[in-house]
């Protein structure tokens, strides 16, 4: 292990040395990324690739033999490809490069087959999923929109935008929308316009394009980034059988640039009639109430109450006048069957009475004690005795007794 100090500091010469022999045991990589430049120098038996990394701005330099670049020819700018290389340090110049032994170029199928499995695994972590998908707002206070540079898809939303609102505000970023810079360029636009406070829905749209153009929008970086930001997003990428991953992560898929347009914000001449509408839908409600409610006035003062006020006074006299009537009748009927049935009983009492029998001339005899003699032989000679009669109380002495003698 290299050992320095800045009492004992080591030469340039030896700190390369020393990084060229670490990256020496690195020994035979593979790379993958896209060509950004192709050097083609005439008379030369190398080709100077610059690769770079499609999600960042990161580049490497490549120096192919002529005839590993015919292998695989043509190659183009753009271009994925597939590098297995050896890492060389020049030492002279500091220089870092990769000196390709085999170029592959990455296919059609194979990149489908790439965003497939990314698809699933995004879809697993549940970045598609419909809840967690943001509202748009119904007008936005500002709308971010992030296209590519003079092109139709930005003519088509604002046009679009202008004249369903007019008076909609935009914070347009032009971007590269195809090629090596675009996941960069777009991915800087979206955080820029997802921290603008006024800001209230972003729009990302380009035109249709191969699917090669599009791949920039499958990007996981682009495309986690997407999901991780705050402003709802509305994805307008290509035609309506276009589907890269932006789509499926972003908030609202638009099937084009003027359908995104529709989707953002309302048509103002669509509101005015909703307005305009409701206005005479409410006109007529409270029309309606008003003649209800003077039909109602109308029949109440069509009532015979309103016309005559002390009719329900009047109404309710007669009825207690007849119940009054009645319960005297009910009243003298009860007592006059009673005072016959008080008549009727003095009657018989009279007759049955013991003051009935002495008012016809009998007598009741009874001891001084008040004990009414029944048996005359119950009396002693000299006993003294009472005669009660029907008008007073007679005394009197026992003599004897005799037999009763019964005319016939």
């Amino acid at each position: 292990m290299l050992e320095t100090s800045s009492e004992k500091p080591a030469p340039v010469r030896v700190i390369s040395e020393a990084i060229s022999e670490y990256i020496n045991r690195l020994g035979q990589v593979w790379v993958e990324g896209e060509i950004a430049q192709l050097n083609d120098r005439a008379g030369s038996g190398m080709i100077y690739i610059r690769l770079r990394d499609p999600s960042v701005d990161m580049y490497l330099e490549v120096t192919c033999p002529r005839s590993v670049f015919k292998a695989v020819a043509p190659l183009s700018e753009n271009a994925r490809v597939v590098i297995n290389s050896k890492v060389n340090f020049y030492t002279p110049t500091g220089r870092l490069s990769l000196n390709a032994k085999e170029i592959r170029q990455v296919g059609l199928g194979e990149l489908l087959a790439r965003l497939e499995a990314l698809k699933k695994v995004l879809a697993a972590e549940g970045l598609f999923a419909l809840e967690r998908k943001k509202p748009l707002p119904f007008l936005p206070n500002k709308i971010g929109l992030i296209c590519g540079r003079a092109s139709a898809a930005e003519k088509d939303v604002k046009e679009n935008a202008r004249r369903r609102w007019p008076a909609v505000r935009f914070e347009t970023r032009e971007v590269a929308v195809q090629g090596s810079d675009a996941v960069i360029q777009v991915s800087a636009a979206l955080r820029e316009l997802d921290n603008d406070p006024e800001v209230d829905v972003i729009i990302i749209t380009r035109g249709g394009g191969s699917f090669e153009d599009l791949l920039a929008f499958s990007d996981e970086g682009l495309v986690r980034l997407a999901a991780s930001c705050k402003k709802p997003i509305v994805s307008a990428i290509g035609h309506e059988q276009d589907t890269p991953l932006l789509d499926l992560v972003a908030d609202v898929r638009a099937s084009t640039p003027t359908d995104a347009a529709k989707l953002v914000v309302p048509d103002f001449q669509e509101e005015v009639s909703k307005i305009k509408n409701l206005r005479e839908r409410s006109d007529r409600k409270i029309n309606d109430l008003v003649i209800l409610e003077m039909t109602k006035i109308v029949n109440l003062i069509q009532r015979p109450v309103m016309k005559d006020p002390l009719i329900m006074v009047t109404s309710r006299q007669e009825i207690i006048s007849s119940f009054i009537s009645r319960s005297f009748m009910s009243m003298n009927s009860k007592l006059l069957r009673a005072f016959d049935e008080v008549t009727h009983i003095a009657a018989r009492v009279r007759t049955l009475s013991p003051q009935a029998t002495l008012d016809r001339g009998y007598s009741v005899v009874q001891k001084s004690d008040g004990v009414i003699v029944k048996d005359p032989a119950s009396l002693a000679h000299g006993e003294k005795i009472q005669l009660r009669m029907a008008k007073g109380v007679a005394l009197a002495t026992a003599l004897g007794s005799q037999e009763d003698s019964k005319s016939e």
